[in-house]
Parts: structure tokens; C-alpha cells; sequence
């Protein structure tokens, strides 16, 4: 299992998953993006491309073969423009989760997308004063902000946590990363088995102009749809989401057998 995580967080994120998963026998490796978490800070690279060939790296270094690879939100993008670059020789299956391919940027090509101004209120808010700004969007990430919503402040500080922990200038580059790539070639090199979940009332990556195209791109693909859940409903509604991966991998295993 290999672990590609959002913006501007950490492999962190997916620590629900990867115990879950570790604990009933699948070896788990996620890594911190360039300019992320706990990895190096540098100027260049901030994009798609090398986001991908950093990921790549990895695999070859390691050695991966037949791994499944999921991606959260940005880490969704960059498990597509992985398939994209460099094909999927190494994978046996992949899993987009609230992920922004394939363009959440609109365009008149893309009518569903989200305005410029989004994004550029993004980069206002991170230049003014990211710390302030990731704690309010912590909000909306995982769905606090909704009537009877149950998030603990520990979990909303555990985003501000991670955030802060993206390098300054990675932060703010990955805005255009992650808004204004383009993967819809990338999905249609897809010919793994390929889950999609997503949830409905996503505020972060609004599922129309996401899952709902990115699945008609997949051949195959299978798509589960969450009335209600949130952005970040890896934590939660961990139990749930980590139920549905195991599902995925073992009727996979079973129809390999």
C-alpha cells in the first residue's frame, strides 16, 4: 500500500489507514511530498510533473511491485499523473479518495469547476496568514462547520499541525498544482482495477466536477459515493472508509486466486 496524501498536509493523514491496514498483514508506506511533512523544503519542483516523478522514485527505490496506490485530494492528482508518466508496470490497483482530478479548475472545456477567484482567495489567505487560515479551514475539511458535526479540536489542531509543517513556498505553489493540472489524459492511461470515494457533501473538492467525471474516465473504475461526509472523511469517518479499502483489496485478492 503506498499512501500519497492532500495539501498541505503530511503522510500523517493517512495514520488511521495505515495501522488498519499494517495490522491485517499489508506492508504501508507513505511518504511526505517535496516541500512537505517532514521532508526537505525546495524552491523548485512544486509541480504535478516532478510530484510524480518524486513518487516514482520512490517506488523504483524501494523496489515496489504490484503495490496498490492510494491518493487523498492533491495525492490523488499525483497517483494520476504517476499512471500518466510512468505507466502502471508496478501497480496492481489504485484508489482515488476526495481527489481533484480530473481538473478543478473551471474552464470553458470544464463548466463545472470551481471559479480562479477560489483559488486566488487560497493564496490570499496563505500569504496573509496561513496559520490562521489553516485553522479556519479546518473547518470545512472536515465538515465542522455543518449542524451537529462532531470534530474534536484535536483533530482540527492535527491539520494546523501538519500545515505548518509544509514549507511556506511549497504551500503556496502547490494552489496551481493542484487546481490547474489537467489529468484527464492521465485517467484514461488507467487499466488497473481503480476504486473512487468520495464524499457528497465535499467542500473542498466538490464532487461534480471530480469523482463523478473521473469515473466515467476510468475504465472499470468503481465508484462509492458518501451521502453527507466530508473532505476529510479518512479521520472521520475512519471505520467506515477503512472497511471499504479493505473490501476493495480482498475481493481483488479473490478473483486474482
Amino acid at each position: 500500500m503506498v499512501f500519497s496524501h492532500g495539501w498541505p498536509l503530511s503522510a500523517d493523514e493517512f495514520e488511521d489507514q495505515m495501522l488498519f491496514l499494517a495490522a491485517r498483514g499489508y506492508r504501508c508506506i507513505a511518504h511526505d511530498r517535496r516541500g512537505h511533512g517532514r521532508s526537505s523544503q525546495p524552491w523548485d519542483g512544486n509541480d504535478m510533473d516532478t510530484y510524480a516523478d518524486d513518487l516514482a522514485t520512490l517506488v523504483e527505490k524501494l523496489d515496489l511491485r504490484d503495490a496498490i496506490h492510494v491518493g487523498h485530494s492533491t495525492g490523488g492528482g499525483e497517483v494520476a499523473r504517476y499512471i500518466g508518466r510512468h505507466g502502471t508496470g508496478r501497480i496492481a490497483k489504485a484508489v482515488l479518495i476526495g481527489a481533484v482530478p480530473p481538473l478543478m479548475l473551471k474552464t470553458a472545456a470544464n463548466p463545472g469547476g470551481l471559479p480562479m477567484e477560489a483559488f486566488d482567495g487560497i493564496r490570499a489567505g496563505v500569504l496573509s496568514d496561513r496559520s490562521q487560515f489553516f485553522k479556519d479551514l479546518s473547518a470545512p475539511f472536515y465538515g465542522a462547520n455543518r449542524p451537529g458535526a462532531k470534530v474534536s479540536q484535536g483533530l482540527r489542531d492535527s491539520f494546523w499541525l501538519q500545515g505548518m509543517l509544509c514549507g511556506f513556498n511549497a504551500a503556496y505553489d502547490c494552489i496551481k498544482a493542484f487546481s490547474e493540472t489537467d489529468f484527464t489524459e492521465d485517467l484514461r492511461k488507467f487499466d488497473v482495477p481503480t476504486l473512487i470515494l468520495h464524499g457528497d457533501d465535499d467542500q473542498i473538492v466538490p464532487i461534480g466536477a471530480s469523482a463523478l467525471l473521473s469515473s466515467k474516465l476510468v475504465k472499470g473504475a468503481t465508484l462509492k459515493v458518501y451521502p453527507g461526509l466530508p473532505h476529510g472523511m479518512c479521520s472521520t469517518h475512519k471505520e467506515q472508509i477503512n472497511g471499504d479499502l479493505l473490501g476493495f483489496l480482498q475481493r481483488s485478492e479473490q478473483a486474482a486466486a
